[in-house]
Order: C-alpha cells, then sequence, then structure tokens
C-alpha cells in the first residue's frame, strides 16, 4: 500500500470517530435536557443516535464520562460566550445597550444549549461537571466584578462584589423563567430580565455611562 494511503485511513477513521462522537454528545444533550442527568440512561442515549449500546461503549464507557466530554466542551463555549458579554464598555454607550447586549448573548448561549442548565442543576451529575461550573461561576464573578470598578472606581471591593453577586443572581433567576417559556413569552420575559438589571444598576452608575429613552416593559 503507498504511504499516502497508510497516512490517510487513520485520518479517516479518526474523522468518522470525531463525528460520532459528536452524534452521541448532541443525543445525550436531548436525552438529559428532556429526562435530567439522574434519569438518563445510556441505553436511551443510544437509542437517540441511532446506534447499538455496543457502539456507544466504544466511545463511552458509562453516563458519567459522557456527561463530563459534553461539560467540558460546554464551559468552553461558555467562557467564549461570557469572554464576550463582558467585554469592556465604551462610556458613551447607554445602559440598557450595555445590559441588553451582555444579557442577549449569555441568553442566546442557554437557548441554543438548554442541556447546560439541565446538567447545572442536576442532583446527581458528575462531580468534575460541578467543579467545572463552580470555578467558572467564580471567574464569571470576576469578570462582572471588574466591569463594575471600571464603572465606580471608588466604590469598595466588597460593594463591587456584592453588586456583582447580586447581578448575576438575578441573571440565573430570570434565566430559568425565560427557559421555561418560548415563542413571544420568552422574548417578553427577557425583556423583563433587562429591566430587572437595569433598574438595579441604574442607581449604582448613575451618570457614568451614556443615557438612552426608558426602557419599557414588555407587555
Amino acid at each position: 500500500m503507498p504511504e499516502n494511503q497508510e497516512k490517510e485511513q487513520p485520518r479517516r477513521r479518526q474523522a468518522r470517530g470525531e463525528r460520532r462522537i459528536a452524534q452521541l454528545l448532541e443525543a445525550a444533550a436531548a436525552v438529559f435536557t428532556t429526562t435530567g442527568y439522574t434519569a438518563a440512561s445510556t441505553n436511551a442515549i443510544a437509542r437517540e443516535a441511532g446506534v447499538s449500546p455496543g457502539t456507544l461503549y466504544q466511545f463511552f464507557p458509562n453516563k458519567e464520562a459522557i456527561a463530563i466530554e459534553l461539560g467540558d466542551r460546554l464551559m468552553h463555549q461558555m467562557r467564549e460566550a461570557y469572554g464576550e458579554a463582558l467585554a469592556p464598555v465604551d462610556p458613551a454607550t447607554p445602559l440598557e445597550q450595555a445590559v441588553g447586549s451582555a444579557v442577549d448573548r449569555f441568553i442566546a448561549f442557554n437557548c441554543d444549549h438548554p442541556v447546560f442548565f439541565a446538567l447545572m442543576h442536576g442532583s446527581d451529575v458528575p462531580g468534575r461537571f460541578t467543579e467545572d461550573h463552580e470555578a467558572l461561576h467564580a471567574t464569571l464573578l470576576a469578570r462582572i466584578e471588574g466591569l463594575l470598578s471600571s464603572l465606580l472606581p471608588d466604590t469598595p471591593p466588597a460593594v463591587l462584589a456584592r453588586t456583582a453577586h447580586m447581578s448575576l443572581g438575578l441573571y440565573k433567576a430570570g434565566l430559568e423563567l425565560v427557559l421555561a417559556h418560548e415563542g413571544a413569552e420568552r422574548e417578553a420575559y427577557v425583556q423583563e430580565l433587562k429591566n430587572v438589571l437595569i433598574r438595579y444598576l441604574e442607581p449604582l452608575v448613575g451618570d457614568r455611562l451614556g443615557r438612552s429613552p426608558a426602557t419599557t416593559t414588555a407587555p
């Protein structure tokens, strides 16, 4: 067999393997979202993927390994999402626009990947996923504090930390309501979430950011 063909075969096998893994992870995401992590099974994931359980076990030894791999990929994507959402804000940007842009990016990620929320709130998810999520949460808080400190340079660190915790807590509470609805009602809840965050931050930020016409509550 020519040398170039010998090199090409492992690459093809690797590509097929990567496609199969992606297929299994997509199926797992659907099952975890529908049934939750605890009730999910490898048989259900294999059935959703349209493969035999034996094929699944060629790539993952158990449900936990699937959740960990899925969680790793989601964490990477989430870090990219919050990196963009919490980029430095131009002082001329209206508070409504700054908050709206950040909320839209985070909501889009969670709506595109509802399994992230399902795993995050699961009662029996793998410990590693919980640890990774806690680390992500801490990093996210630090980014919010950094953003707030640029807007509130004279504010004591304890107040900045409290404000960051409240902002993230408000967002997470609103996210659960957003994901529980669809269509126009979901959009209305997204707007309500933005309104809550704007009204909380506005007295603190004052006129440090530009102003735009008052935000109205969605019908």
